[in-house]
């Protein structure tokens, strides 16, 4: 793939992010930032912060392929890469039987999907899948530049580079919390994805195939599942727990922040983990 992730990246939804936002991420060190949930398929956003930045790579985390036509998909593609070269890489996913009304046949749906963005002529390498599984993983290698997974924690990204190879990138987002008093960072997890997205079927299966129990998975986790979907603690601590990603095989890392301000957790993660892993003179 020739666009440049970076080590770290940012995670964050539509109504989080600006392109003020976008240019503090980016002195901060970040190298991709990632739009989160289902951006609509003319992906106006994506170039507003592209615009607004010189060097940051702006990404999707997903489309869904339900919600957005990939002919849309393809031309806003084009249309970006024409405006701002080898800066925007295009995520998508299938979605959830939970939320995606018509979700039905994933994997060939997906397939398809990718079937008409090649024909479009977006290129593979440009492209990441939201995969978890094995079958959807060897797609995410066969069809695309590699993966992008979320709700994950390192033992998956290990499992993940084995199948993948080495030639293609892992990307998995993990989610944060900037407070060094567990049980309440614990509580704040769980107020958020990791505790509340347990009951979908998709990132339950896939905790399961990670040896986790209907004990970890039950209400809104355990201990346990919470502490390994979850880097808690002050940043330096934060950091080692998203340095477990890169030493299971990641290229980069992604940071899910959880809280009331998660910019100001963006910057206090990038301050800690980029210190960690800029050599001397760097």
């Amino acid at each position: 793939m020739t666009i440049e992730t970076g080590l770290l990246g940012a995670h964050l939804r539509e109504h989080e992010v600006s392109p003020q936002v976008a240019r503090h991420l980016e002195e901060a060190g970040y190298g991709t930032l990632w739009l989160d949930a289902s951006p609509p398929a003319d992906l106006a956003l994506v170039q507003r912060l592209l615009d607004a930045t010189t060097r940051l790579t702006v990404a999707t985390s997903v489309v869904n392929v339900w919600s957005a036509d990939p002919v849309t998909v393809a031309a806003s593609y084009h249309r970006i890469e024409a405006a701002h070269p080898g800066r925007f890489l295009l995520g998508v996913g299938i979605g959830h039987r939970e939320t995606d009304t018509d979700y039905a046949a994933p994997y060939d749906t997906l397939v398809s999907y990718l079937d008409v963005l090649n024909g479009a002529r977006v290129p593979a390498d440009r492209i990441v899948l939201a995969a978890l599984g094995p079958r959807m993983l060897r797609l995410a290698r066969d069809r695309a530049a590699g993966t992008v997974p979320c709700m994950v924690p390192p033992a998956h990204t290990r499992g993940a580079r084995a199948i993948l190879g080495a030639d293609r990138v892992l990307l998995p987002g993990h989610f944060v919390v900037l407070d060094a008093d567990p049980e309440r960072a614990r509580a704040t997890a769980r107020s958020g994805p990791p505790g509340q997205a347990l009951r979908v079927t998709n990132y339950a299966a896939n905790l399961r195939r990670l040896g986790y129990t209907d004990h970890d998975l039950a209400g809104t986790g355990s201990d346990a599942l919470i502490d390994a979907l979850t880097a808690h603690g002050d940043a330096a601590t934060v950091a080692a727990g998203l340095t477990a990603h890169l030493d299971a095989g990641a290229d980069h890392v992604g940071v899910y922040p959880l809280g009331a301000d998660p910019i100001a957790t963006l910057r206090g993660v990038a301050e800690a983990f980029l210190g960690a892993h800029t050599p001397p003179g760097g």
